[in-house]
């Protein structure tokens, strides 16, 4: 593994981690060369998925553009990374589980959608203006008007 810092091939793991689904494991390196540590991560290597975009194209899914997403919907938000790294666990999971070889951005994008409604409705909120393309305000307030309705519904359970 090639240092960050300063470009140094040899380094020695100091920590080695699963993370709570047993689906990596996380290490901790220290660079030979410049002592400097850093962090990096074992995953299966599966089959790739491939997303099919609205224009019709397609690539492989990176579950560093589900997280990349997160990241700006979330920002200023009190959401730590850990959940965001967390959603983007439980996201890619659920694209690895529905045994499709070819899933729809869209499907994701509901799927991050799903996910960001329990953690924190603002993030939610500006994640749907851009997954659903809203083209004025109206299409904007009647989402936040479900959002209420179903926020309304559990409060009062």
């Amino acid at each position: 593994m090639r240092c960050m810092y300063c470009g140094n091939t040899e380094s020695k793991v100091v920590d080695s981690r699963q993370n709570e689904e047993g689906t990596s494991i996380r290490r901790r390196r220290e660079c030979t060369r410049c002592g400097k540590r850093f962090t990096t991560y074992e995953t299966i290597e599966v089959a790739p998925i491939m997303v099919v975009k609205r224009d019709g194209s397609r690539q492989a899914f990176d579950p560093m553009k589900v997280k990349t997403g997160l990241m700006k919907a979330c920002e200023k938000r009190p959401i730590s990374m850990s959940v965001i790294d967390k959603l983007v666990d439980e996201i890619q999971r659920e694209v690895n589980n529905c045994l499709e070889q070819e899933v729809s951005s869209s499907y994701i994008g509901d799927l991050v959608m799903e996910k960001l409604k329990d953690v924190d409705e603002v993030a939610y909120v500006r994640y749907a203006s851009v997954h659903r393309q809203f083209r004025d305000i109206n299409s904007l307030l009647d989402e936040i008007e479900l959002l209420v309705k179903e926020h309304d519904k559990q409060q009062n359970k």
